[in-house]
């Protein structure tokens, strides 16, 4: 963080500065990103670096490693089997130590960000039973009696809620 801090402020880079907020950030906030997806967003632009503020996963479900060859890739972390597959397949996995010497000014990089809202606590922010809205209802299950207790939180639908 003092790297970019300083970075950001002795460059005219945007790109430092973007990377010392999403530094700052929360854990919450700095959403990790799967192999198969660094490699779609990498495809077509050969002799990049990609740049994740947060971790890369491995994902099992992605079998074409050969997709992955020659790919540049900057990270806060790697987990244990995405790095060797990573390296496996001839990609180059480095830190932001090392790409504050490659790469100072963010030139030729690509940053990448995973995707935010996936969590399941996310999923139920919202209204639910509103018409147009995909928020899930918080349910409470009785267990014992074998069926659900409650509907969903707020009006119901039958109760006259015009939209």
């Amino acid at each position: 963080m003092k790297l970019y801090k300083f970075l950001a402020r002795r460059t005219d880079s945007k790109f430092n500065a973007t990377i010392l907020k999403r530094l700052c950030q929360s854990r919450t906030n700095k959403s990790p990103i799967s192999v198969r997806k660094l490699q779609h967003f990498m495809k077509g632009k050969d002799g990049k670096i990609a740049v994740v503020v947060g971790a890369i996963t491995n994902d099992v479900r992605f079998l074409d490693d050969a997709a992955l060859k020659g790919i540049t890739v900057c990270a806060l972390r790697f987990t244990e089997t995405a790095r060797a597959r990573l390296t496996r397949a001839g990609a180059t996995c480095m830190s932001f130590d090392q790409l504050a010497l490659k790469a100072p000014t963010g030139s030729n990089c690509i940053l990448l960000r995973g995707p935010r809202a996936n969590r399941e606590a996310c999923k139920y922010w919202g209204a639910p039973g509103v018409p147009g809205s995909s928020t899930k209802p918080k349910v409470a299950y009785a267990k014992d009696k074998g069926r659900k207790v409650e509907s969903a939180r707020g009006r119901r639908k039958s109760r006259g809620y015009k939209a």
